[in-house]
């Protein structure tokens, strides 16, 4: 055996081919993550705009050219489906010349390592915006092992990703369970206002307490923020503690998700000025139950129609307060509520299972090139 050295540029082309005839509809579009992920994009799209869009084909590759704001990662997709995708026209293509020399997967294991992020952030160049090119890209030098040996070390990363699939599936059969029981809800209890059983905290952060500045995303969790914080005053910064949800008003016609999380840990947090702090006002209902009629879809096609449903409308807090839910008795709740704590566990170890893949790579491609000295 032995190792082969080529340009990346050797093995790659560029695709070039866009919806002109208007063949796909927005419901293949979709969009890159910094994660190496495709994801459903949340834009809205003109019908006429959907023409320039790149058609990117299984087993081919796509990437945000775009370094700046990407958190140092690049955003970047292989798109394993048996379907035809489109992405924007801001982004670029390219597939494998010949997959007898590399095979995609293999390929795409070699791009989910920290080692090509950070040869792509050295080589990205620009003022206002930092783009990694395509040149940029068919410049990076690569070894390859022969395609036998690239063919193990993808079945090994197959069979860690498929273990994940599975375990995320499960999860999927529990929100099927989750839902069911709430719809079974509606019917024979009495339902409640929103604003009869939250109320509006504000606790502001006068004293300057050190710590940890969240905010929301379209999935309802909490995440350290990314924003730079530098010049701003924390001491209009809202304290968020346990069992207290944090409620963004802002976006929800673009998003189509209604912003608004539950948190669960002892120590307390921060959140933006412009975020609501909303407390139980009656403490025979449990936060874990109200939280999982907030993860409904349902709740939020409500919301979104009760915000005018524009791209940029915002559902202020007097219209959230007017969304009623069932509110059943303790046994019940409780019930629901564990359901809610089973879901929250077994979503961690799924997210620990991603991990561990993201970890891997770099990992299978030493081993792999190793063997083949």
């Amino acid at each position: 055996m032995a190792l082969s050295n080529y340009k990346l540029g050797e093995l790659i082309s560029e695709v070039n081919r866009y919806n002109t005839d208007k063949l796909y509809g927005i419901d293949v579009v979709c969009g890159v993550s910094n994660h190496k992920t495709i994801m459903k994009t949340k834009a809205s799209i003109d019908a006429d705009v959907i023409a320039k869009f790149l058609v990117i084909q299984p087993d081919e590759f796509v990437y945000n050219p775009r370094t700046t704001r990407m958190g140092e990662k690049v955003g970047l997709a292989y798109n394993d489906t048996n379907r035809s995708l489109l992405f924007s026209f801001n982004n670029i293509g390219f597939k494998i010349k010949d997959k007898s020399q590399i095979l995609p997967q293999y390929l795409y294991i070699y791009f989910c390592r920290d080692e090509f992020d950070r040869y792509a952030r050295i080589n990205s160049w620009g003022s206002a915006t930092e783009l990694f090119t395509f040149k940029e890209m068919c410049d990076i030098d690569i070894e390859l092992p022969p395609i036998e040996v690239q063919q193990k070390y993808v079945d090994i990363y197959q069979g860690m990703v498929n273990n994940q699939k599975a375990y995320e599936r499960g999860l999927e059969d529990l929100k099927l369970v989750r839902d069911a029981m709430l719809d079974k809800l509606k019917k024979g209890n009495v339902a409640k206002k929103l604003g009869d059983i939250l109320k509006n905290i504000d606790v502001r952060n006068k004293d300057l307490m050190t710590a940890t500045v969240v905010g929301i995303n379209i999935n309802k969790e909490l995440f350290p923020t990314v924003a730079d914080l530098e010049n701003t005053d924390q001491k209009k910064y809202k304290v968020l503690c346990k069992n207290q949800f944090a409620y963004s008003p802002m976006q929800t016609g673009r998003d189509e998700s209604i912003r608004v999380a539950l948190y669960m840990e002892d120590n307390p947090v921060l959140v933006s000025p412009a975020y609501f702090v909303l407390q139980l006002a009656d403490d025979k209902i449990l936060p874990e139950y109200v939280m999982m009629w907030f993860l409904r879809a349902e709740f939020d096609r409500y919301g979104c129609f009760l915000s005018d449903g524009s791209v940029r409308a915002s559902l202020d807090l007097n219209r959230f307060f007017e969304i009623e839910i069932p509110v059943p008795s303790s046994v019940v709740q409780k019930s629901i509520a564990d359901i809610f704590k089973v879901y929250n566990t077994r979503k961690g170890i799924n997210e620990r299972l991603k991990a561990q893949i993201k970890d891997i790579c770099p990992i299978l491609i030493k081993g792999s090139i190793d063997e083949a000295r």
